[in-house]
């Protein structure tokens, strides 16, 4: 069964990105209109949403797909996955937020993800691998995905 899940969003990544191009745009915009600057910064605002609206991790069967926008297409054979880790590691990822998952594969790869229900997507992973080890920040996790 094909079950998707849409990556989180935080505020941590999503306000200072606002912030820079709200005032880009706005001092572009004000300040004598520049149409090449609105016409080059226009679809960099765009890409960026596309990326975070087009994030999502997919489980299919023994395969897990990690997307982002058009940009970033990965499957991994759940199998293959040794640990899972929660981690707030801010390396640039296939994660709109900061809240990840370390995911360790195969013999030293590993990916950082970010879904919205992390408890039932570990759950599921776990169901699909139950030899995967799963390291929480803090026991209260441990003891909500036992």
């Amino acid at each position: 069964m094909k079950k998707i899940y849409k990556s989180k969003i935080g505020l941590e990544l999503a306000i200072p990105l606002v912030l820079v191009f709200g005032t880009v745009l706005t001092l572009t915009i004000s300040q004598e209109p520049s149409w090449i600057g609105i016409v080059i910064f226009l679809p960099v605002i765009l890409f960026v949403v596309h990326m975070f609206m087009t994030t999502e991790y997919t489980i299919d069967n023994d395969k897990l797909t990690v997307k982002c926008g058009f940009l970033y297409n990965k499957t991994i054979d759940i199998k293959s996955i040794r640990k899972i880790t929660e981690t707030n590691n801010p390396l640039s990822s296939p994660a709109t937020s900061l809240d990840r998952l370390e995911i360790n594969y195969g013999k030293f790869d590993s990916v950082l993800i970010s879904p919205k229900q992390k408890s039932e997507f570990i759950n599921e992973i776990k169901r699909l691998n139950p030899n995967i080890e799963v390291k929480y920040k803090n026991k209260q996790n441990e003891a909500l995905n036992t």
